[in-house]
């Protein structure tokens, strides 16, 4: 065959590692864009309901502008959530690493 199996998945790390971070990227890149079309989307078609049922034309256009900012919040938490895991992270290795120092200076 081509061998393209073989050349394109590392099983023991490397290619298939950085596969894995690719799909993560492409998944978080996904969620930004859902976390802000979908209340926008909400609100615009809720909005269009609301004047077609009261005869007016301001509420599609008030609602998009609350679902905007709902959209931009959802990405703000979104991103500050993915900001802030990775200093958890290194500030509990960091822990375990001085724990670790002072178990040895124990013994």
């Amino acid at each position: 065959m081509l061998g393209f199996r073989e050349n394109s998945v590392d099983w023991e790390g490397g290619i298939l590692k950085y596969q894995k971070t690719v799909y993560q990227a492409l998944m978080m890149i996904t969620q930004f864009g859902v976390n802000m079309l979908v209340p926008i989307f909400l609100c615009s078609f809720v909005g269009m309901f609301l004047d077609r049922k009261l005869g007016t034309n301001i509420w599609m256009v008030a609602l998009f502008f609350v679902g905007a900012l709902a959209g931009f919040t959802n990405v703000f938490r979104f991103a500050r959530r993915i900001y802030e895991t990775p200093a958890k992270t290194r500030r509990r290795s960091t822990q375990i690493k001085e724990e670790m120092e002072e178990n040895e200076k124990k013994d």
